[in-house]
């Protein structure tokens, strides 16, 4: 008998998780903020339990906040790194799933630069998988780590116009903001120039705009992306410098904005690019430095969630 609250095995996406599972998720993200705000910040929640963070791309942030997360929750973490494993050396994914599988470990988080590898791996293995961002499709727990942030700032999520900046089309980040903020209810605007939108990005169920200030008319919250070099395979951009002088945000654009808009950005921002880095740490209007902190306690919730199911049966 799973938790109907959650009723899933992995987390592989937000696409296709109702209200009520977001909602769920989030919940018990907030009992761990509390947690790592306190003076005895481990727990014993998961002894016994392994944990193992395979990372195809390198990713700081997102790999220690997971690693911070399953050590405060008292499982054992192994962080596998690809460039000196067997994967490096030829071994397919499948066999991947096949040594991790004879290893009996309960939750793996995996970070792959092909969109679906988080698929193919939680089908192939008995534990829990986490997909912790697969090319350009998803990254879920991100998303949770922003919509809490802004619940915990705006106390709803339902009604809020929220912008996102930048380069959209590479961004699994924005793809699983889009997928949250829709089904919470909030009015999602994507603004960016052409080259760095999706093809058909209406049909996302938000609303473009290719000009900063007229997308961030009396927006709530603005999300800022990096622009993803790595990804590119052209020229998107004509020049950082003209990109900064039409899509980066500065004061200038922001005042568009309500006057208590937030400012969120994923990291690792690039100062003077997409973002002014005066505004980036102006602790008044920025929440990025909650997200970081976030970031641990969803990461929590998802752990100690997915292990609960997993000895529960979960399908």
């Amino acid at each position: 008998m799973t938790d109907m609250n959650y009723p899933h095995r992995h987390l592989l996406g937000i696409e296709g998780l109702s209200p009520l599972e977001i909602s769920y998720l989030l919940d018990q993200s907030e009992r761990f903020v509390e947690v790592s705000r306190g003076p005895d910040r481990k727990l014993s929640t998961l002894i016994g339990k392994t944990v193992v963070n395979l990372f195809f791309e390198n990713s700081t942030r997102t790999r220690t906040s997971f690693e911070l997360a399953g050590k405060r929750l008292g499982a054992d973490v192994i962080n596998m790194t690809v460039g000196t494993s067997s994967v490096a050396k030829g071994e397919t994914l499948i066999d991947t799933a096949m040594t991790l599988n004879a290893m009996h470990i309960d939750v793996l988080v995996v970070r792959h630069a092909d969109s679906g590898a988080a698929k193919l791996l939680s089908d192939k293995v008995n534990c829990a998988v986490i997909n912790a961002g697969d090319g350009q499709h998803e990254h879920p727990t991100q998303a949770l780590l922003d919509a809490l942030t802004i619940r915990r700032r705006k106390g709803h999520l339902d009604g809020l116009s929220v912008a996102i900046c930048g380069d959209v089309r590479h961004s699994r980040v924005a793809r699983s903001n889009i997928h949250l903020l829709n089904v919470m209810g909030a009015q999602v605007r994507l603004i960016a120039p052409r080259t760095l939108l999706p093809a058909k990005a209406e049909a996302l169920g938000v609303e473009v705009f290719h000009d900063m200030r007229k997308g961030l008319k009396d927006v709530d919250i603005v999300m800022m992306l990096r622009l993803q070099n790595e990804r590119m395979t052209s020229n998107f951009i004509p020049s950082i410098r003209e990109y900064f002088h039409f899509f980066g945000l500065d004061y200038d654009k922001l005042s568009a904005a309500k006057p208590d808009a937030l400012i969120m950005h994923p990291g690792p921002m690039n100062r003077g690019v997409e973002i002014d880095s005066d505004l980036a740490d102006d602790v008044e209007r920025s929440v990025i430095r909650e997200q970081v902190e976030m970031g641990v306690a969803v990461r929590m919730a998802c752990l100690d969630v997915l292990t609960a199911n997993l000895s529960k049966g979960a399908a």
